[in-house]
């Protein structure tokens, strides 16, 4: 299953979301504009779900530091945070479920301390044609202890919608730091853990059995050969501490060249050879942040493309990739969709930003049929208004 819909209320600087997703989506806007807080949305359902210690309270106050830096600014009278998410398979006309969260911030009197208290949580089955979960509405027996608690994370609890658990648990997030994964000592911190910024994936990489990871690693020497003609034959490797490495032979002027560690790999070959081992490896829905950084033009040019190609192999049916990006190069290609795109813009007058599908602005429909591509039809709007103005600046 893929998410098709999601429903955003006083999350962080959306007042307000109301958007469909499609199997490969981009989300457009300037700087601060809120893309990676669209993406924390769905993290955050990720991190209810997570196997060793999870669940709300985890993904609220541990990830997030509370409610006060999760609800919108703009949040008045109805201050409550609420996410809804709608999934189904690509081609389906109607959800097969719906999952609802809606929770609030409280205090414990006795204790002192903040925590996110339950107001509702709703689970529909397309199947049955009705909601199997209503609470607190009409779940009895509810108190404060149990409020804490969804029934999302509880396995005795979630058995009759364990497709809605199961979903939200493999939704994955990449954003690799080069720096990060040179250094062998971030390894020993985030090993087990869910760093997603350095060797966490060199860890996905050493769990996979030898037949998949050279299956892997064929294709991305594949892609190396023609992004990074200096490198050959990519391989993984365990030094003597058993920490993982990646190792490659650097072409050079000396006739046979000589073998690198990822601690010798650029910016931009560290953070290609993330990408490509995430959109080969996953089968689910994968958040990537600005996938272009550090990238040549050329190659960014191409990731469209490449990733449509990915989702259209036999057995990545319930594989997403939902895409944050400010980059013209990534997408300026003839086969983006009106669908794929969703634009963020700054709403002075809420204080909050807007989210908006590209295929119900007009302005950008007329561009496209007239043969825009579009990075053409909404970079621009999707720009800071007054950015014309920095050289007009006194520095001094």
């Amino acid at each position: 299953m893929i998410i098709k819909r999601l429903i955003l209320h006083n999350w962080k600087n959306f007042q307000e979301v109301d958007v469909d997703l499609s199997k490969r989506t981009f989300v457009v806007g300037a700087n601060a504009s809120g893309k990676s807080n669209f993406l924390d949305a769905i993290r955050f359902l990720r991190d209810i779900c997570k196997q060793n210690g999870g669940g709300l309270q985890y993904a609220v106050n541990t990830v997030r530091g509370g409610i006060g830096k999760i609800r919108c600014l703009s949040a008045k009278k109805d201050s409550n945070i609420r996410i809804e998410v709608y999934l189904g398979n690509e081609d389906d006309k109607h959800p097969k479920w719906i999952y609802l969260l809606e929770f609030s911030q409280e205090k414990n009197k006795s204790k002192g301390i903040f925590f996110a208290k339950i107001i509702s949580e709703k689970v529909f089955s397309q199947k049955e044609n009705r909601w199997l979960l209503e609470r607190p509405e009409k779940t009895e027996g509810e108190d404060e202890e149990t409020l804490k608690f969804t029934f999302l994370e509880h396995a005795l609890q979630n058995k009759s919608f364990r497709d809605i658990y199961n979903a939200f648990q493999q939704i994955e997030y990449l954003n690799v730091v080069p720096q990060l994964v040179r250094e062998s000592v971030t390894y020993q911190l985030s090993k087990e853990k869910e760093d997603f910024y350095g060797r966490n994936f060199l860890e996905r990489i050493a769990k996979k059995s030898e037949k998949d990871k050279k299956g892997f690693f064929n294709q991305i020497n594949e892609v190396l050969k023609l992004a990074v003609p200096q490198f050959k034959d990519l391989e993984f490797e365990k030094d003597n501490n058993g920490i993982p490495h990646l190792r490659a032979k650097y072409l050079h002027w000396r006739f046979n060249g000589a073998y690198q560690t990822e601690e010798q790999f650029s910016d931009g070959t560290i953070r290609l050879i993330g990408f490509l081992w995430a959109v080969l490896d996953s089968n689910n829905t994968i958040l990537l942040e600005e996938p272009e950084i550090n990238l040549h033009i050329a190659i960014i040019k191409q990731l469209p493309e490449f990733i449509s190609n990915i989702l259209n192999r036999t057995g990545k049916n319930n594989m997403q990739v939902i895409i944050t990006t400010h980059s013209y190069d990534l997408l300026d290609h003839l086969g983006i969709n009106l669908e794929e795109v969703l634009l963020l813009e700054n709403s002075a007058e809420k204080n909050a930003t807007n989210v908006i599908c590209v295929k119900n602005i007009e302005e950008v429909k007329q561009k496209l049929e007239a043969g825009f591509t579009i990075a053409e039809a909404i970079i621009t709007p999707s720009s800071l208004k007054e950015i014309e103005k920095l050289n007009q600046i006194k520095l001094f």
